[in-house]
């Protein structure tokens, strides 16, 4: 199984200190967004490859902090600099499936999301389903379900859809941006994309997959702590202090 790290995004919300840094690097507690992600998957055994698909004015920064993983870990530069002329999380993982000929089941995670439990629930999750999986959430706020990737489930936790930043929720379950691929419905990305799936946020992928294949969504055991301004980042910094 491989993993593949979305950090092709500006994180403008976090100016100035994102301005000229990218977000998934930042420390927290003496550890990078990153390096606490892999440290929790390592510990698992599972993933046998590391990727990070980023934008053209943070891709040096990526290869030096790869460096000292000697070459665990391979950085793909999409070739954006400007927030403006990104090209969206489900074309970004595209462009690196495509790059690095990636042919496997596939863990694709926000670099900018840390969680209170160990991703390792998630992956036995989906090796008990054999399929693609997502995590889910409760949300009690229409105004920030108005903002997320919105599931309805089966009562044995099939997705029975998916809708992102939906202005009429139709359920209270979020799904934060942690997902498992099976290689056969990664396969069809290239139909996904020609047949319209949507290409900013990365749930889109995993409602169109829902859509045509069996999908899966794991109640989350902990909560997610999402670093978007920078309040949460403070909050996430004194946090993990503890």
């Amino acid at each position: 199984m491989k993993c593949l790290f979305l950090a092709a995004g500006y994180a403008t919300r976090l100016y100035p200190l994102t301005e000229n840094f990218p977000k998934p690097l930042l420390d927290v507690a003496g550890r990078s967004i990153l390096d606490r992600l892999i440290d929790d998957l390592d510990a698992t055994g599972l993933i046998d490859g590391y990727a990070v698909v980023t934008n053209h004015k943070f891709a040096g920064h990526f290869r030096d902090w790869a460096a000292s993983y000697k070459g665990r870990i391979q950085v793909v530069d999409d070739g954006t600099s400007t927030n403006e002329t990104r090209l969206g999380a489900v074309r970004d993982i595209k462009f690196a499936v495509d790059a690095l000929g990636l042919d496997d089941d596939l863990l694709v995670l926000a670099g900018d999301n840390l969680l209170s439990f160990s991703l390792s629930s998630f992956l036995d999750y989906a090796a008990a389903k054999g399929t693609s999986c997502i995590m889910r959430y409760h949300e009690p706020s229409v105004r920030r379900l108005r903002k997320s990737g919105v599931v309805k489930i089966a009562r044995d936790g099939r997705v029975l859809s998916m809708e992102e930043k939906p202005l009429a929720p139709q359920s209270h379950w979020c799904c934060p941006p942690f997902y498992f691929y099976k290689k056969a419905d990664l396969a069809r990305l290239d139909e996904a994309l020609a047949v319209g799936c949507g290409i900013d946020a990365p749930g889109s992928l995993a409602a169109w997959i829902a859509s045509v294949s069996p999908v899966y969504a794991m109640k989350m055991p902990g909560p997610r702590y999402d670093i978007g301004t920078l309040d949460s980042y403070r909050a996430v910094c004194a946090l993990f202090e503890k």
